[in-house]
């Protein structure tokens, strides 16, 4: 029995005419999630890097040219123009990316991954790798699948009749 085992035992015995089976998963995807995250970051810590500027070389490293605008980049993590350019000024000053014109359209900048921020993520995302696979390592490689359909499925593109609007932000 763990803790969210216990947390369901009390809300079953303080209200046992709720259904409170959902919370058991969801629970423990939020406590999987926060241990996850933070074992993340250490891995990013040590290259001097956050999720964040993580998230904006690793995008860039995995697309070439190794360069995209901001409102592609934008667009392929899902966060507000303003959070973008904080990301990439900061990263800019590390050294690590830096904007040029477009040859498409001089009026727009792209946003490129120097040498320094290549060297970076390809270290960095090496060992985050191996992160990601020591947190799963105590599934076996069918669970991992499984698990990866299942969260493919509630991933899945249609939304619960409930929610027109969804109830999180996600940056």
């Amino acid at each position: 029995m763990d803790a969210v085992d216990q947390i369901l035992a009390q809300w079953n015995a303080a209200r046992p005419d709720l259904n409170v089976r959902a919370m058991g998963p969801l629970g423990r995807f939020k406590r999987v999630a926060q241990i996850f995250n933070r074992e993340m970051s250490v891995t990013f810590e040590k290259y001097g890097l956050n999720a964040a500027g993580f998230d904006v070389l690793a995008t860039l490293r995995r697309t070439p040219p190794h360069a995209l605008s901001a409102g592609e980049l934008m667009s392929s993590m899902m966060i507000t123009s303003g959070t973008m350019t904080n990301r990439i000024d900061q990263l800019a000053k590390s050294g690590l990316v830096c904007r040029t014109a477009d040859p498409k359209d001089a009026r727009k900048a792209v946003v490129q991954l120097t040498e320094a921020g290549r060297s970076l993520i390809d270290q960095a995302v090496s060992e985050h790798v191996k992160t990601q696979a020591g947190l799963l390592a105590r599934l076996e490689e069918e669970e991992i699948s499984t698990l990866d359909q299942i969260l493919r499925k509630l991933l899945s593109e249609e939304k619960p009749a409930s929610e027109e609007q969804p109830s999180f932000r996600q940056e």
